[in-house]
């Protein structure tokens, strides 16, 4: 039996579909009031008979910060997939951030250690990965560096990756995956899926930041490869491409048949909007489109290497063209 945190979300959802199809009997632990609806639309993309396949998921309720629920949710399990985490870059979100990506990842190593747990696999992310220099290719080794540059995300993802190690360190076997940005049909309406419904609105702007990007069926593919090879203790980036936000908003627009974006958004016109976008969010109680730190990471240009997952497992990422052909096609099934 393998237990899934996050099950209900967009990468969680896709590894439950991937899971289930590769023969496995998952259990996923969600929270009492979250909605299962968005991991069934995403089964429906990929079957014909998503609802067989839906209904083989076992869902326990409970939460990674509450260790009792987290303990019964662990009995009889032996492989523990955490994809559970909060992905915000709103500074009002910074709490909830720590209690779930840090104090909620020490419950879940915790559990699996008391558990004896075979293995587990972390959904870390690029952002808890140092940054080079001058442009330099970022690798596994490369060395984390505090930084006010450092957003809020990166530190609880990073501090969280520390409680992974630490469980590694009592005895614990783990992988630990750094997917880049993902791509993929997740809610329209936030995450990384957003950049479709949004690009498809239209837009003249762009930025000339540089960035790792892969397709989530990469990412679990790789996941739960990683889980079955006899591989422990280590860190693996997951990213196809290195892409400028400029080339990828234009590729998606083409499939669109939109017209690309022309309007280089430098910093200081960012800043302004930033600031506005604020105002607007306090005035009107919504959350803002952008923040300072997204406007941070959209004028940084970083390039990342996966050639340790391509050598170790002889993995091979689907183009970053074939993902948005695909993501957009299921956008336009929804949005005609």
């Amino acid at each position: 039996m393998i237990l899934v945190t996050g099950g209900t979300g967009f990468v969680g959802a896709h590894l439950l579909f991937e899971l289930i199809k590769s023969g496995e009997k998952p259990r996923a632990l969600k929270r009492e009031n979250s909605s299962i609806q968005l991991t069934e639309k995403i089964f429906s993309y990929y079957s014909s008979d998503h609802q067989q396949m839906f209904s083989q998921i076992e869902w326990v309720v409970g939460d990674i910060n509450d260790i009792f629920s987290l303990d019964e949710a662990m009995q009889g399990i032996h492989q523990v997939y955490h994809c559970a985490a909060v992905v915000s870059f709103e500074p009002n979100d910074k709490q909830k951030m720590y209690k779930t990506n840090i104090n909620g990842t020490a419950n879940v190593v915790n559990a699996a250690l008391k558990h004896n747990i075979d293995k587990l696999c972390f959904v870390s992310s690029i952002a808890a990965i140092g940054r080079n220099e001058n442009n330099g290719l970022i690798t596994e080794e490369t060395a984390w560096k505090s930084s006010e540059r450092n957003s809020n995300y990166a530190k609880t993802k990073y501090a969280a990756e520390r409680e992974v190690w630490r469980g590694i360190e009592e005895g614990l076997d783990a992988v630990i995956v750094n997917p880049s940005v993902i791509l993929g049909p997740g809610d329209w309406e936030s995450g990384s899926s957003k950049i479709f419904q949004t690009l498809w609105k239209g837009t003249k702007f762009y930025t000339k930041g540089v960035n790792g990007f892969v397709d989530v069926r990469d990412v679990v593919d790789a996941m739960y490869q990683l889980m079955n090879a006899p591989i422990v203790n280590q860190r693996f980036i997951l990213s196809s491409e290195n892409l400028s936000y400029q080339l990828l908003f234009t590729k998606i627009m083409n499939v669109f048949h939109k017209k690309p974006p022309f309007i280089n958004a430098g910093f200081w016109l960012l800043s302004i909007a930033w600031r506005l976008e604020k105002l607007k969010s306090m005035v009107f109680h919504h959350k803002p489109l952008i923040t300072k730190e997204t406007v941070n990471t959209s004028q940084n240009c970083y390039y990342y290497s996966a050639d340790k997952i391509k050598q170790q497992l002889t993995f091979d990422f689907m183009s970053i063209d074939q993902s948005i052909t695909d993501t957009c096609t299921l956008f336009l099934s929804e949005n005609k």
